[in-house]
């Protein structure tokens, strides 16, 4: 029997380090397999789009994004929203064609777009049968 190999085995490695904050409060992500992609979405409300910076090395993405908090002298009653610089690392398989991936922010919604790599499509492999081979006569 064959064995499915997921590309995204490890997508969920993050920061792992101690002095790191945690990074699921600021960026949480749903991930689907839809057809020949897989879409990301991350959630990043109030994030400035030009704060928003995708690396790629090796096969390691890595996502930053910063939400400024109120600046100047204010009164705090409640302070629930994450502040701050956030980060979210996903290691990609080799089943993702990573000069494909595309990136949209929309709504507060960072989509990432990763297209599965040619190689790593289903297809099908014929067969070639006595009566397909092709004879020479003298």
């Amino acid at each position: 029997m064959a064995k499915m190999n997921d590309p995204f085995q490890d997508l969920e490695r993050l920061f792992s380090s101690s002095f790191t904050r945690p990074t699921v409060p600021g960026m949480p992500m749903d991930l689907v397999r839809t057809g020949d992609e897989y879409v990301a979405e991350l959630d990043l409300p109030g994030v400035d789009p030009a704060t928003i910076d995708i690396d790629i090395d090796d096969r390691t993405l890595t996502v930053r994004a910063e939400r400024k908090g109120r600046e100047g002298e204010v009164e705090w009653l409640t302070k629930e929203r994450p502040t701050g610089t956030f980060a979210r690392q996903l290691t990609l398989g080799y089943g993702v064609a990573v000069d494909k991936i595309k990136a949209d922010y929309s709504g507060g919604v960072l989509t990432l777009t990763f297209p599965v790599a040619e190689e790593a499509k289903p297809r099908k492999i014929s067969v070639n049968t006595p009566d397909d081979r092709k004879t020479i006569d003298a």
